[in-house]
C-alpha cells in the first residue's frame, strides 16, 4: 500500500468529499424529472442507459479532479480513462443504478473510490436525493446523512439460514452466473433484489449479511469495497481473490458468512 501521511490521507479524503459534492449538484436538479433524455449503451438486447445526469456528474467530477489532483490517474465509466503519476487513480461511477434513477427509485448512487497498486484505499457511497453518505477508508467508516452521524460497522450473522442476501441479479451476469446466485439464495433467510450499491451501503451498516452480484466493471466495486471493509466486512471475488477489477463479486459482513457463501459459489461455479 502506498505510504500516506496523515496530511495527505486527510487531502485526500476531503477531495473525495468535494468529488460528492460536485456529483450531487449535478444529478439532482434532474432526477425525476419527466422527458430526461436516455440513451442505450447495452449490446446483445441488454439495456443499459446512460442519460445527461451520468455525463454532468463525471464531467463535473473530471474538471474537479484536474484542478484539485492533477498528477492522479481517474477511471470512469462515461469518459476514457486518464493516466497519471503518482501511483493514485480515482474511480468514479457517477450513478451507479442508472436503471433505477430513471425509474425514480432513490436507490442509485454516485461511487467514488480512490486506489493504489493494492486496490482501493478510501471509497464514498454517496445517494443524493435521500442525503445519505457513507464512507471508509483512513480509519473512517461512518455514515452522515439526514439523521445525523452513525458508525458503519458489518454485522456477525455466522450461519446462512439466518442471513439477508441482496442482488442486481436477474438483471446482470449470465446463465451459469445465476446458478451461483440461485445456490446461495436457496440457503438463505431473506432475499432481496435491484438495490444497486445501496445494497453495499446496507451492508456495512450493518443490517444486510451478503450482496451477490456478476458482470461488474472496476468503477462498479470499487467505492463498495473501500467502504465494507473499513465496516469490518470482506469483499472478494467467487474464487476468494481481490474484487476491486469486477467481474463476478461476493461481499460480506463478516468472515464465517463469507466462508460459507464462498463454498457454495465455488461448488456451483466449478
Amino acid at each position: 500500500m502506498t505510504d500516506l501521511s496523515p496530511a495527505a490521507m486527510s487531502d485526500l479524503r476531503a477531495v473525495a468529499h468535494a468529488l460528492a459534492d460536485a456529483a450531487r449538484a449535478a444529478t439532482l436538479p434532474l432526477f425525476r424529472q419527466p422527458g430526461l433524455a436516455t440513451d442505450d449503451k447495452g449490446q446483445g438486447g441488454r439495456f443499459d442507459p446512460v442519460t445527461a445526469a451520468d455525463r454532468a456528474a463525471e464531467g463535473a467530477m473530471r474538471a474537479l479532479l484536474a484542478r484539485l489532483r492533477p498528477g492522479d490517474a481517474i477511471m470512469g465509466e462515461e469518459q476514457a480513462d486518464t493516466p497519471g503519476t503518482t501511483g493514485l487513480t480515482w474511480v468514479l461511477d457517477p450513478i451507479d443504478g442508472t436503471r433505477g434513477f430513471i425509474a425514480g427509485t432513490p436507490t442509485w448512487g454516485v461511487l467514488i473510490a480512490v486506489q493504489d497498486d493494492t486496490g482501493p484505499i478510501f471509497g464514498i457511497i454517496d445517494q443524493p436525493y435521500i442525503g445519505e453518505r457513507f464512507e471508509g477508508g483512513f480509519g473512517h467508516a461512518r455514515l452522515t446523512g439526514p439523521h445525523g452521524i452513525a458508525p458503519l460497522a458489518t454485522r456477525g450473522t455466522a450461519d446462512l439460514a439466518d442471513a439477508t442476501l441482496f442482488t442486481t441479479f436477474p438483471e446482470v451476469g449470465t446463465p451459469a452466473d445465476r446458478a451461483g446466485f440461485d445456490a446461495v439464495r436457496d440457503r438463505v433467510r431473506l432475499t432481496r433484489y435491484g438495490m444497486d450499491c445501496y445494497a453495499y451501503a446496507l451492508l456495512a451498516l450493518g443490517h444486510v449479511d451478503l450482496v451477490i452480484e456478476a458482470g461488474l466493471h472496476p468503477y462498479d466495486v470499487a467505492g463498495p469495497v473501500a467502504v465494507i471493509q473499513a465496516a469490518g466486512g470482506i469483499v472478494t471475488d467467487w474464487a476468494g481473490a481481490p474484487a476491486h477489477h469486477g467481474g463476478r463479486v461476493l461481499a460480506a459482513a463478516n468472515p464465517a458468512i463469507h466462508a460459507a457463501a464462498l463454498t457454495i459459489l465455488r461448488a456451483a461455479t466449478d
